[in-house]
This record gives C-alpha cells, sequence and structure tokens, in this order.
C-alpha cells in the first residue's frame, strides 16, 4: 500500500498527470482514472493509465463521467487525441470504449526486458 501510495503522490506532482476519482456520498470510491501526457518524437498524446470502476457501481454512468474528465482535461493541455491501451481478453471494456466513442486503430503485443 505504501508503494502505491507514493506512486500517486508521484503522478499527482507531475506536470500533464491527473488522477479523477468518482466517490459516493459517504465517501466511498467508486472509480478513478489516471490520464497522463505522453511525448514522443513523432507526436505526442494523452493517454489513459488506466480506469477502474467498482464492479457493483458499473454502467451508471461513472466510467463516461471519468473519460469526459480526461478529455477535459487533454483539450487544456493542448492534446488532440487521447489514447489507450487494453488487454484482448477486456471484451466488455472494448464494448465500453467502442460506445463512447473510441475506435480500435491496431492490435499489438508487449514485450517485457526485466533489469
Amino acid at each position: 500500500m505504501e508503494e502505491m501510495n507514493t506512486r500517486v503522490l508521484r503522478i499527482t506532482e507531475a506536470k500533464d498527470n491527473a488522477i479523477f476519482v468518482y466517490e459516493e456520498i459517504e465517501n466511498k470510491l467508486l472509480g478513478w482514472v489516471h490520464v497522463f501526457g505522453k511525448y514522443l518524437i513523432e507526436l505526442e498524446y494523452a493517454e489513459i493509465g488506466g480506469l477502474d470502476i467498482d464492479c457493483n457501481a458499473r454502467r451508471q454512468g461513472i466510467g463516461l463521467k471519468l473519460m469526459g474528465k480526461c478529455e477535459i482535461g487533454a483539450i487544456e493541455n493542448g492534446y488532440q487525441e487521447i489514447k489507450l491501451r487494453l488487454g484482448e481478453q477486456r471484451k466488455e471494456a472494448h464494448k465500453f470504449y467502442k460506445k463512447i466513442g473510441c475506435d480500435k486503430i491496431k492490435s499489438q503485443q508487449l514485450f517485457l526486458l526485466k533489469l
């Protein structure tokens, strides 16, 4: 838990990074999204680092509201697009992103080099 708190602090202090949360009146966390700026030689864009909605709160518009916050933040920071990456097995998430207007642009594999 301490490692996660450290990462959250680093994210919230970094320029072009934001975490948006959705809470109930009783301060129960129902969802969160992390969006960050990505700078490459060829282009720059905003990217979703993660979006998670409590399993008992899905299909209530929370994900849509959180993504709306990301869109506003990305526009305010001068980005023209938001990208996100999903595993092929996340079929319900694929449906959600298509429903809110995202287009699948490619499939890819992820490789890891442990250090």
